[in-house]
């Protein structure tokens, strides 16, 4: 006889609050494995560099043991004219970057948003430098504006009748940075604004054609309001992900010409794994961090706003 039959007489099995007949009570034990997992991933190597960037301490020297500086390293760093020079470089090369992604990206969705003939297969072009490797990108990118056979220098070379180097100046190799990352990544704010544009009200667009509003007022009124919380959360990935980039300032310049085009994760690079001075670079990685933390608290509280100001009674 089954479970359902042994119940009594004008019963009926209910659900539990932890699950259907109980079976969810076990749930917690299913999940802790990954909880776990997530946490010897994640949580341990950040409370570990947190603590680190306390202590002078260097992964060469094992043997020695950390000495506590306290908020040392933090001084140190603030009191560094290069570690501004790099945060004057990241704040470039970030301004630029996402200034011309927006910009490509809202061009790109004006084009693809509208049907036309072979659409689907240039928009699979068009989307497929986001899908390389960055490490392949920076080094295609180095290729193509290398001299001697480079086709920007050639170009160059033929315009001015003398041999450029792009790379050779701070704001030639700038620009190249600035280039190669809008290229791979202003798809991925032209498909944010697409998908932005399909929360757009087709009544409100309809009416205004009816009153006979101009396509600016339009864009001005009806569909920039509707994409602009899309626009702010594109802006801030870019934001996030440029304030990170290392890839292709490797790649691309090393850092040069000089230190032009040093970024904060470059310095982090260089110093945990060139100086292996751990605790200074945990130091300017907590500071990463940091700063991270405060763009994206300044992105929900201008969503607050914004839902404020929508609910606010006129």
């Amino acid at each position: 006889m089954t479970a359902a039959l042994a119940l009594p007489a004008g019963r009926i099995a209910r659900p539990t609050a932890h699950g259907t007949f109980g079976e969810g009570a076990r749930g917690w034990q299913l999940v802790a494995p990954a909880m776990v997992v997530l946490c010897l991933m994640n949580l341990v190597p950040i409370l570990w560099s947190v603590g680190m960037g306390f202590f002078r301490y260097r992964a060469d020297r094992l043997r020695t043991p950390p000495h506590f500086l306290g908020l040392g390293n933090y001084l140190d760093l603030l009191t560094d004219d290069d570690i501004w020079e790099r945060v004057t470089n990241t704040g470039q090369m970030i301004f630029g970057s996402v200034l011309v992604q927006v910009a490509v990206g809202a061009a790109l969705t004006w084009l693809f948003y509208r049907p036309f003939p072979g659409r689907r297969l240039i928009l699979m072009l068009v989307l497929a430098p986001m899908l390389l490797s960055t490490v392949f990108v920076g080094t295609f990118f180095n290729f193509f504006i290398l001299p001697p056979f480079g086709l920007v220098p050639m170009v160059l070379a033929a315009l001015l009748g003398h041999p450029v180097n792009p790379l050779a100046s701070p704001a030639g190799a700038m620009a190249s940075l600035i280039v190669a990352d809008a290229w791979m990544w202003s798809p991925f704010v032209m498909l944010m604004l697409m998908a932005g544009l399909g929360s757009v009200p087709k009544d409100l667009c309809e009416a205004a054609e009816i009153d006979r509003a101009r396509s600016w007022d339009r864009f001005r009124t009806v569909i920039f309001p509707s994409l602009r919380g899309v626009l702010l959360m594109a802006v801030l990935f870019r934001i996030i992900e440029s304030f990170n980039a290392f890839d292709l300032v490797f790649t691309i310049t090393n850092g040069g010409p000089g230190t032009s085009t040093e970024t904060l994760s470059t310095e982090i690079y260089g110093d945990a794994f060139v100086l292996f001075e751990t605790g200074r670079a945990s130091a300017l990685a907590n500071f990463s961090t940091f700063v991270i933390i405060v763009l994206v608290n300044l992105y929900f509280q201008a969503i607050r706003e914004r839902n404020r100001d929508r609910t606010a009674p006129e």
